[in-house]
């Protein structure tokens, strides 16, 4: 007779992960050297997927490594990952090489967030674009979410707020269903509530215009651009995020580089003006 596993094992996870990345169980058995019998067997509990075939899946699912020590868990296995604080001395020449990427990128704004957007990191070009917000704000643990779409953060001087606000939240809510984090679901409640913030005119009334001004300073067409006001100025940024290949360690598989490239040579110009050398 054979013995069915309850729903709430790893078989069922599996099967989410798979679904979530539309792949058939067919598809999976090949790539992951198995066969579609096999597959359905340990999502319907019948069978009991060995330690390897579970990081097997895993990798081929592209679950994060923070999910498949959960997966191994679950499955009767110790985690494979370790989770290592960027303090520890293990990490130190990691934080040497973020300290020194960051800096490069200078004057341009950079930074170096965590799992639920805890700020790492960050050079001063991201120093100078914080000019003018409250201390309580900037006082630690900071958070580039909460910094970003807080009426008294960034958020009043963001002259197309509606349009960045919404992608931020939309990066938040892909980021919620791969990662399936409480922290995160906490902090996305909690800044998708934020009022909007009162806008005072000046330069972002005539950069929101439909004029060729207007676009001419949002500068970049490829990519939505931030077009934030500080000084007088709009200036426009495109951002990019970079993150870690193959990781091996939990803290560092959650890592991410965002850097902010001006869009326009007006934005490098005044940067190149206002950042320390």
């Amino acid at each position: 007779m054979t013995t069915v596993l309850p729903d709430t094992g790893v078989g069922p996870l599996l099967r989410d992960w798979r679904e979530q990345r539309r792949i058939s169980q067919l598809e999976l058995a090949l790539r992951a050297d198995s066969s579609a019998r096999h597959i359905s067997f340990i999502e319907t509990g019948r069978s009991r997927p060995s330690e390897d075939m579970v990081l097997r899946l895993a990798e081929h699912l592209d679950i994060p490594v923070r999910e498949r020590n959960a997966l191994l868990v679950i499955a009767g296995y110790a985690p494979r990952y370790p989770q290592t604080s960027l303090d520890d001395p293990a990490l130190a020449s990691l934080r040497e090489s973020l300290e020194r990427l960051l800096a490069a990128y200078e004057p341009y704004p950079a930074l170096v967030v965590d799992g639920t957007y805890g700020v790492v990191a960050a050079n001063r070009g991201v120093a100078l674009l914080l000019e003018g917000v409250p201390e309580r704000l900037l006082t630690p643990p900071l958070n580039a979410m909460r910094l970003t779409l807080h009426p008294e953060g960034l958020a009043p001087r963001i002259v197309n707020l509606p349009e960045w606000r919404a992608d931020l939240l939309a990066q938040m809510n892909r980021q919620i269903a791969l990662v399936r984090s409480p922290a995160l679901r906490e902090l996305y409640d909690e800044v998708a509530a934020y009022p909007a913030p009162a806008r005072t005119g000046g330069p972002a009334r005539a950069a929101r215009g439909t004029g060729g001004a207007g676009r001419q300073e949002a500068g970049a067409a490829f990519a939505l651009p931030m077009l934030l006001e500080h000084g007088g100025r709009v200036l426009s940024f495109v951002s990019s995020i970079a993150t870690f290949n193959t990781p091996m360690d939990v803290t560092v598989a959650e890592l991410a580089i965002e850097t902010f490239l001006p869009a326009n040579r007006e934005t490098a110009a005044y940067l190149h003006a206002h950042v320390p050398s």
